[in-house]
């Protein structure tokens, strides 16, 4: 059984960090290429970052440079540390999980609910 769950969200000011985890269980996620993406309540859901099984890694143009995807594969979490944060950072943050697919494809796949697995979210506000 998947089971993905996110933390480590918050509110924090214009420029702060933070750094969001999400743990996986259930099984080890090696083979699994993992991601982030997020979403706004009447906005589409943004694909961020995605880290594939060969360390592969993609980021969307808004957050390349101020956000970092990183796995550590023994504790089976997932990590993305958001820097120089803006108030339209501000959403619900999402972790996503999938087998056998590659950080490009999985950067524009994992906001469709047929990508994988989705965990529940942690909310981020920027003021």
């Amino acid at each position: 059984h998947v089971q993905l769950v996110e933390s480590g969200g918050g509110s924090v000011q214009a420029g702060d960090s933070l750094r969001l985890s999400c743990e996986g269980s259930g099984r080890t996620y090696v083979k699994w290429c993992m991601g982030w993406f997020r979403q706004v309540p009447g906005k589409e859901r943004e694909g961020l970052a995605t880290i594939d099984s060969k360390g592969r890694i993609a980021y969307a143009d808004s957050v390349k440079g101020r956000f970092t995807i990183s796995k550590d594969n023994v504790a089976n979490i997932l990590y993305l540390q958001m820097d120089d944060l803006k108030p339209e950072d501000s959403a619900a943050y999402r972790c996503a999980a999938s087998w056998d697919v590659t950080a490009n494809a999985a950067l524009g796949r994992m906001t469709s609910p047929e990508f994988g697995y989705w965990g529940e979210g942690t909310q981020v506000t920027v003021s």
